[in-house]
């Protein structure tokens, strides 16, 4: 089996839906022995260009190992989930468990915009 990290986009209008989507893709994986190793969800970030008249979209990255048929059940349920709006697999070497740079930017804004809402609810 081969380690992989997928990123997903999926449509803001989804946000509601990306845990159960999540949870789908997570059975198919494990279904065919595989396992997740790491699932960051990003949230919604704006797109440097629009996709699809869009100017945001939810952002998920999900490090996994599975074999080759797992990953072609995978790529075809991303094709034809009109909620994704693109996806990108990347075959790593070894399984990624730390956070990635992202969820720690991600991690900052939050505490960021969490300071700032306390600043306002003081003044």
């Amino acid at each position: 089996m081969r380690h992989y990290e997928i990123i997903l986009m999926i449509h803001p209008d989804q946000s509601e839906q990306v845990p159960a989507m999540l949870e789908r893709y997570k059975g198919m994986i494990t279904a065919g022995n595989g396992k997740v190793h790491r699932v960051e969800d990003w949230g919604r970030r704006q797109l440097i260009y629009q996709i699809n008249k869009l100017g945001k979209a939810h952002y998920l990255c999900i490090n996994i190992e599975a074999d080759q048929a797992v990953m072609a059940e995978l790529e075809h349920a991303f094709k034809f989930n009109d909620a994704v709006l693109r996806h990108l697999t990347v075959s790593k070497k070894k399984a990624d468990t730390a956070p990635s740079l992202m969820m720690k930017t991600v991690e900052r804004e939050e505490t960021r915009k969490a300071q700032q809402a306390e600043f306002a609810n003081n003044n």
